[in-house]
């Protein structure tokens, strides 16, 4: 029996036209996208991107387009068959989850929208950016913030390999650190295609908001896989702890590398990326260069997927 980790992306992923290709050649995707009604399925195949990018629509996009691709792949794949877990990058948890079972496809497109509006305000409120530091260490990193916190918050909130950790925080404060970065010897330091200061404490509005709007929902057991989550880098198979592990991942570090290395060391061999992009594919081999992801956001990669499944 192999044991497949399944791997959800998160915002900044997004691209104008993602999904169209299973949109147009799967049923089971279609019905998934088309749940989400005409205006995001419109956004999400025609953009304009500038509209995409705003977390409001980025947000159900990408969970939406995330959870076409599963239900492709569980309707061409027998999950029965194999030992899986799943994790999602920030947003991409709420696609693990709801491929866990954790809560249906409408409710969590509910959530989400939610989540995304909320975080919208927040950084409306509180206007910032995000930055990947590569190639420097993370207590290095962490320095770098507080060095530059005269100019406003900076928070080391992305620890996504050892080699890279995204920063957030208010666009001054983001760009002087960005400065003292690349002279202390960072290789590279790249601004993310995002809206806001995502996992920093500039969202704690927003996840106040978002403990109000998760007490409306019940939460199962998973009843397919359970999903290592993000706050805390831990296998969660109990819809009680979902809540809190949520409302803490909107203002709290995204701890990938850690997670990554938990699905290793718990016997997970293969690694599955599920959704637009292969950045999570990515940060896999810079954690371990002897890994590699397979994929599936349109009908080639899945093709591909599941020869290779299948061998």
């Amino acid at each position: 029996m192999a044991k497949i980790a399944l791997m959800f992306s998160g915002q900044g992923a997004q691209r104008v036209g993602m999904g169209m290709d299973l949109y147009n050649k799967y049923q089971k995707a279609r019905e998934v996208i088309d749940i989400a009604g005409d205006e995001l399925r419109n956004i999400i195949f025609e953009g304009p991107e500038e509209v995409l990018k705003l977390s409001k629509y980025a947000q159900p996009a990408i969970f939406t387009v995330s959870m076409a691709a599963f239900e492709v792949f569980k309707d061409l794949y027998d999950i029965s068959a194999d030992d899986f877990v799943a994790a999602g990058h920030s947003l991409g948890e709420y696609s693990a989850l709801c491929a866990a079972g954790f809560f249906n496809f409408r409710d969590g497109l509910a959530i989400v929208k939610a989540r995304g509006e909320f975080i919208q305000k927040a950084s409306e409120e509180n206007p910032g950016t995000m930055a990947a530091v590569i190639g420097l260490k993370k207590s290095v990193v962490e320095c770098i913030c507080k060095q530059v916190s005269n100019f406003g918050v900076c928070e080391p909130v992305n620890f996504n390999s050892p080699e890279q950790i995204v920063i957030s925080g208010n666009l001054l404060s983001v760009n002087e650190a960005i400065k003292v970065a690349t002279i202390t010897g960072a290789t590279k330091c790249i601004i993310l295609n995002v809206s806001g200061p995502f996992h920093s404490s500039l969202m704690t509005s927003a996840a106040d908001n978002m403990s109000k709007e998760l007490d409306k929902y019940n939460f199962n057991v998973a009843s397919s896989f359970g999903v290592f989550t993000n706050c805390d880098a831990l296998l969660t198979t109990d819809g009680l702890f979902v809540k809190e592990k949520l409302v803490n991942q909107i203002k709290s570090p995204v701890k990938w590398n850690e997670i990554i290395d938990n699905i290793i060391t718990a016997g997970f061999d293969r690694f599955i990326e599920i959704g637009p992009g292969r950045i999570l594919s990515r940060l896999l081999k810079g954690i371990d260069k002897s890994k590699r992801a397979l994929n599936i956001e349109d009908s080639l990669s899945l093709q591909k997927t599941l020869a290779e499944l299948s061998k």
